[in-house]
């Protein structure tokens, strides 16, 4: 269980800083404060109900552990895959004289593919749903960089993908919990 919850909490820490680091104009400055109170606020939430799931046995996320550690070469070659993908995409964008605004905006699109392609190596159809709404919404903030709603990206490309891997973390340790309280 140590191993899909420590991938449940990457995922939900990383939706923690989308949120704190994206949440800023052109919203309102009260609305952008919400937004980065309730992000931690989920986090700590999640991480207390994980631990009390722990305590009363823990059920693993996603059903029965594999022999095989999670964190193994597939697992190893996705996530080098992800980092020169972000750091070469976000160069060239720059090079190209693409907006500040489109590094969010293709962060969310390769960590949503970076989901995808763990759907496959961990065979967990649930974290496709997190990386179809991260990638889509990757897609959606490249395009709306080159508009007028370009101001608009970090709050769609950043704050809604915080949201996603919030809701997609949210999921999983729900459903570790409930299987505890379960006769």
């Amino acid at each position: 269980m140590l191993q899909r919850m420590s991938g449940v909490f990457i995922g939900a820490l990383f939706g923690t800083i989308f949120v704190i680091a994206n949440a800023h104009d052109p919203l309102n400055p009260t609305i952008g404060v919400a937004l980065r109170v309730l992000a931690v606020l989920t986090f700590g939430g999640l991480l207390a109900l994980a631990l009390r799931a722990g305590r009363r046995g823990g059920a693993a996320v996603g059903g029965p552990a594999s022999q095989e550690s999670w964190y193994g070469g597939k697992f190893g070659f996705v996530v080098a895959a992800e980092v020169v993908l972000m750091i070469g995409g976000n160069l060239a964008l720059r090079g190209a004289g693409a907006p500040a605004e489109t590094a969010v905006a293709w962060i969310a699109l390769i960590v949503g593919l970076h989901f995808l392609a763990l759907t496959a190596v961990w065979k967990r159809r649930s974290i496709a749903v997190p990386g179809a709404a991260l990638t889509a919404l990757g897609v959606i903030g490249l395009g709306m960089a080159a508009t007028s709603a370009v101001a608009w990206v970090p709050f769609v490309s950043g704050v809604l993908s915080g949201v996603a891997l919030l809701g997609g973390s949210a999921y999983a340790v729900t459903h570790a919990y409930r299987a505890t309280v379960r006769p």
